[in-house]
Parts: structure tokens; C-alpha cells; sequence
């Protein structure tokens, strides 16, 4: 029988699946695997199967042989069995126990991280031993995606020898410290990277807006550890309740921090803005700021709301009009070409200031002065990226492609269960997809649909080849505005130095950032499910002591082993297992759009009434059950 490859995949009730690397045509894309197949792998691990097909069409994979290891660490807790010590692993990793090599005595019960020693059978060697009283459910989702919590010494000595370098102007920089200029962020973020300003309107009409980098590049350079570690890492993980930098705090929060009062050398890039919204003219350059102040959201938005300017905006108080010009310009330019709303609500967990434990979960909705800086910083990428492709320059772009024919329909079909009528047609528009946008935006079920809509648009990538983001509708866009925390805006500052610095030979350009791109893209993708599989532990121990507590929910994802649903009032999302559902049995159809039962059936964007059933916080897993169907 001829073997298929593929890598595994785990549920956390012990089965897994092979999701196939090449599936041939006419065949699965994945195949279950039983759970005595799985005793000695992992997840992630690629491996070599047999697959079998049963009488009602479904696909198996047996005979698995570990062909490569995804993985060198494993994290767990110590179990004892007989007098023995055991690893048990993370469950979404490894589905049984695994012996530990003699060492130092072990209490049941301690998290360990061990590394796979190379044989058969694998051996585990501890590595660290987390001390009592350890978040283990953040050490889990750390290890799980192969973060790293600290930075080498070598890197902190690296960074510590940078924070007391002078940042002075020499050059070709310019001197922008006159310049009304402030950053806008959350109380909380220490990593500031951006800031902005906008100058008054000529006699054309046209006015300039100011959006103002930290120049990471000029102090970080290729080739230094501290180039390595953050190329390695990828980008800042913000894992609720603590942050992983991509740099070392002493840059990241301190010395590239664009704090105010003090100098800072940044990457500038200057957009002439028309009465009709339309960038005439981009300039790029390398200058010297001075922050005047650091807004906060709230402040901000109380102004752009109709308040009066609070005393936080006073340094650019003659500059808050014109502000509020380049926001409406830009705005109207946005909606005119289409495309979706890029910054978007989300959960939030709020943690007591006494004892750091979490408290409460609450949906955060953005406010006019996130729409606003969110409307400044895409402005900004999408100039970067026509100013680099204009000159020849290789860039890394960020690249969205159009959703395809299915993925449209089945959007159009869950709209209509949620109560739209979007009306796309056979494919979707950028402008059709503004107006969908613009329909459900302030509705009740606004947050559940808008994660249907965002799964239906598909992921966006990093790659060297010019190619439009569809879901911002534009024809080239790229990161520029977060060097301090993303490895890609930092190597798209590289090449807009060399450019300014007279290289003109960028042959061997591409071939790198192709290699940029591999990583930066695998490091962007773990370090979005760990701050999702952090939000949900942190969720599900919440949740457990609300069990019971009815809510107003909508499905938004249709699965195999049940409904996933997202109540309305908090964005929390659980799962209605299958087998709880009377009027089975029920079967999923192709395209998981809907599970359809001998009396009834359900569907993506259904309202639903559900109870909280359980909560799984090592797992991060709710359970919910079916109290009503909303009427």
C-alpha cells in the first residue's frame, strides 16, 4: 500500500488527524488517526502513514513512522506512576505520558521543560525546573509555540552598551524637533514606535501629514547578536498579562522608545494629502524628533468625540483641526477605493491591581482615535511600499489574496443567517466589501460576524513578489510603522537606508528577504495562536466559576465535533459538543458551513441561547451547552 506524508495534528480529546502534504486528487486533505497511533508523536511531527478508507467514505491514517520531529523541548508536569516519573506533556502536544530519564528527584505535580534526547525510544532530559506557585498555563503556551521568555545575556550586554549611545543629528537627517509631533498608544505600551504630525493646509488646499518611525536599523545592525535574536524571534509576543519583546526592554522600552521630551532618530515619511484625500506626493528620509507629549486613546477620542482638548493634547493644540482633516481625507480616500476595516474589537482581560490574577473578560471597542491612527499608519505602509517599488527596490510586502468563489458564497450564506443580505454576487469586491463593512458595523451580533468575515477573507503573508492586500484594497502595501516589534518593518528599513544611502545594486536583495519572509511568517503565525491560546486559558478560569450562567451567542464556526459559538456580550468563544445536541445524529457538510441532524440543523451565524456547561482551564476549553434556540 503506498504511504502518504503529512503532519499531525491534535484534539485534545486524544485523537488526532495527518493533515496531508501533497493529497491526491480525489482524496482527503486529512485523515483521522486513533489514539494508540499517536502514544509516541506529536503534534507538528511529520510522518509517513498508511491511509485506509471505511465503507461510509471516511479516511484513516495507521502504520504511522516518524519521519521528522517538530520539536527538541517538551513541556509538562511530573507524574509518578509505580515509583517511576513521568512527563505529562501539554495536551495539545502529545496525547500520553513520557518516561524521564534518572535525575533529581521530582514532586509530582512540578512543571518541567525537557529536552528530546535522539533514540528509540525517545528519551527526556530535564532542562528547567519551574518553581511553585509558576503560571504553568503560560509556561505551556511558551513552550508549546517554541518562544523564548528571556533574552541571552550576550543580547541584554548588546543592548545595554546601545541605550547610552547619543542619538544626534549628522548627515543627511533631518531636524523635525519643531515639529508639533506626539505619539498615541494605550497607557500601558512602553514599546512607542510611531509618531505623528500634521502641518496646515497650502494654498491648494493640500496638507502634509508626519508619520515619524523609531530608526531601529540605524542602532541595530546586521550581523549583531541583537539582530539574531530578533530575527529569530520574529516579533513581540503580547501574551495577556505579559509581554515578549523582540528586543531587549533596554531598546525596546527604553533607548528606541520614542518617549517624550527626548531626541529620537526615526525613519520619516511625508504624504501630501489633497482636498479629496489623495496622496500627490511621497517623501522618505532620516530624521531627528522630539516627541512633545504621549496621548492616550481615550484622550484623543475625547477631542475627536466633540470635547474640549484635554491638557495632554495642549503642546499641539493648533494642530488638532488639521488633525481631524487628515482623518476625514484619509477616510473618504478609504471608502471610495473599499476594502474592510483593519483595526477591529477584541477581548480584553482585566487583571485585580492587587493580586495580578485575572478579574473580569470584557469586548473592547475601538474607539475615533483608533480608527484614526489605524488610518495614519496604513497610509503610511501603503506610501512605503509604492515609494520602494517605484525605485526598484526589493521589499517585503504584505500580500492578501482575493477569497475564493466558495469562501464567498459561504460568507454570503452565513450574512444571511446572521440577518444580512450582502448581495456580493459570484465574487467579492473591494467596495462590496465596504458596504458589508459599513451594513454590520454597530450591529449586536457585529463582533461574531466580523470573525466569520475575517476567517472567509483568509490570512494575510509576508513575500518579496509585488502583489495587492485585498482586504485593505490596495494594489501594494508592506509593514513599515513597528520596527521595535516586528522583524519585517525592520528589514523594510534596511532597504529604504541603503536606497537613501546611494545603493543602487539590490541583486542579491531579494534572495535574502525571501529567507525573511520564510521566518518572519512561520514567527508571526505562532505568536498569534499563543496570545489566542492565552486569551482562552485565561478565559476558561474565569468562566469556571460562572458555570451555569446563561448568554446570547451566534455560531460562527461549524466543526466535525460541534459548534463553535461566540457569545455576544463578552466575544467568549466555546464549543457545543456534538453529541450534546438531541436530534442527531448530525453530519457536518463539505464545506463546514453546517451540521444538519434527522429533525434539525444548525448553521453558521444562528442565533443560539446557551448555557456554560464546563470550563477547562488547562486546556483552555469551554463547553458550552444549547439552553434555547433565539427566536
Amino acid at each position: 500500500m503506498t504511504r502518504s506524508l503529512g503532519r499531525i495534528s491534535l484534539h485534545p480529546r486524544g485523537f488526532g488527524f495527518l493533515e496531508l502534504e501533497e493529497p491526491a486528487p480525489g482524496g482527503p486533505a486529512s485523515a483521522f488517526v486513533a489514539p494508540p497511533e499517536l502514544n509516541t508523536l506529536l503534534a507538528g511531527d511529520r510522518v509517513s502513514a498508511e491511509l485506509r478508507r471505511d465503507g461510509e467514505g471516511r479516511w484513516s491514517a495507521t502504520r504511522l513512522e516518524l519521519v521528522e520531529r517538530s520539536r527538541d523541548t517538551l513541556f509538562g508536569v511530573v507524574v509518578e506512576r509505580r515509583g517511576e516519573r513521568f512527563l505529562r506533556p501539554d495536551r495539545a502536544v502529545g496525547n500520553s505520558d513520557w518516561r524521564l530519564e534518572p535525575g533529581p528527584a521530582l514532586a509530582a505535580g512540578l512543571g518541567v521543560l525537557a529536552r528530546i534526547a535522539p533514540g528509540q525510544p525517545a528519551r527526556l532530559v530535564v532542562e528547567r525546573v519551574y518553581p511553585e506557585g509558576a503560571d504553568l498555563s503560560l509556561e505551556q503556551v511558551i513552550a508549546r509555540y517554541g518562544l523564548r521568555p528571556e533574552h541571552t545575556p550576550e543580547a541584554e550586554r548588546e543592548a545595554a552598551a546601545l541605550r547610552d549611545r547619543p542619538q544626534l543629528l549628522a548627515g543627511a537627517r533631518r531636524d523635525l524637533r519643531s515639529i508639533p509631533t506626539v505619539t498615541v498608544d494605550a497607557p500601558s505600551t512602553r514599546d512607542i514606535d510611531d509618531a505623528i504630525a500634521v502641518l496646515p493646509a497650502d494654498e491648494a488646499g493640500a496638507l502634509r501629514i508626519l508619520v515619524s518611525i523609531a530608526d531601529v536599523s540605524e542602532h541595530v545592525r546586521p550581523g549583531s547578536v541583537l539582530d539574531a535574536t530578533a530575527r529569530e524571534r520574529g516579533t513581540s509576543v503580547y501574551l495577556a498579562g505579559r509581554v515578549l519583546p523582540m528586543l531587549p526592554e533596554a531598546l525596546s522600552a527604553e533607548a528606541l522608545s520614542l518617549l517624550p521630551g527626548v531626541d529620537r532618530h526615526t525613519l520619516t515619511v511625508e504624504l501630501r494629502l489633497d482636498p479629496e484625500g489623495q496622496v500627490t506626493a511621497i517623501d522618505l528620509y532620516e530624521s531627528l524628533i522630539r516627541s512633545r507629549g504621549r496621548v492616550s486613546y481615550s484622550e484623543l477620542a475625547e477631542y475627536l468625540d466633540g470635547g474640549p482638548p484635554g491638557p495632554a493634547l495642549e503642546p499641539i493644540r493648533e494642530s488638532l483641526p488639521w488633525l481631524r482633516t487628515a482623518d476625514a481625507r484619509l477616510e473618504l480616500f478609504r471608502v471610495r477605493r473599499g476594502g474592510v476595516q483593519h483595526a477591529q474589537d477584541e477581548q480584553k482581560i482585566v487583571f485585580d491591581a492587587e493580586s495580578g490574577a485575572p478579574s473580569a473578560v470584557e469586548a473592547t471597542q475601538l474607539s475615533s482615535a483608533h480608527r484614526l491612527i489605524e488610518r495614519f499608519m496604513v497610509a503610511a505602509n501603503e506610501a512605503v511600499a509604492r515609494w520602494l517599488h517605484d525605485r526598484g527596490v526589493p521589499a517585503l510586502y504584505r500580500c492578501h489574496d482575493e477569497p475564493s468563489l466558495e469562501a464567498v458564497a459561504d460568507l454570503a450564506l452565513a450574512a444571511r443567517h446572521f440577518g444580512f443580505e450582502p448581495g456580493f454576487g459570484r465574487r467579492l469586491s473591494p467596495l462590496s466589501l465596504c458596504a458589508f463593512d459599513r451594513q454590520i458595523d454597530g450591529a449586536p451580533c457585529e463582533a461574531a460576524l466580523r470573525s466569520v468575515l475575517l476567517r472567509s477573507l483568509g490570512p494575510a503573508r509576508y513575500g518579496t513578489a509585488p502583489a495587492p492586500h485585498f482586504g485593505l484594497a490596495a494594489s501594494l502595501y508592506l509593514h513599515f510603522t513597528s520596527p521595535i516589534r516586528r522583524y519585517a518593518d525592520l528589514a523594510v528599513h534596511r532597504q529604504i537606508k541603503a536606497y537613501l544611502a546611494g545603493e543602487r545594486g539590490f541583486a542579491s536583495a531579494r534572495e535574502e528577504l525571501d529567507a525573511v519572509a520564510a521566518r518572519v511568517n512561520d514567527r508571526s503565525r505562532a505568536a498569534a495562536r499563543a496570545e489566542r491560546d492565552r486569551l482562552r486559558i485565561l478565559v476558561a478560569r474565569l468562566m469556571a466559576g460562572r458555570v451555569g450562567e446563561e448568554h446570547a451567542a451566534h455560531v460562527t464556526r461549524v466543526r466535525a465535533f460541534g459548534l463553535l459559538c461566540q457569545l455576544d456580550e463578552t466575544m467568549v468563544e466555546g464549543t457545543i459538543p456534538v453529541e450534546s445536541l438531541a436530534g442527531g445524529p448530525f453530519r457536518v457538510d463539505g464545506r463546514e458551513t453546517s451540521l444538519t441532524g434527522a429533525e434539525r440543523s444548525f448553521a453558521i451565524g444562528m442565533p443560539l441561547r446557551v448555557r456554560i456547561a464546563s470550563a477547562d482551564p488547562l486546556l483552555g476549553r469551554l463547553e458550552l451547552e444549547l439552553a434555547e434556540a433565539a427566536r
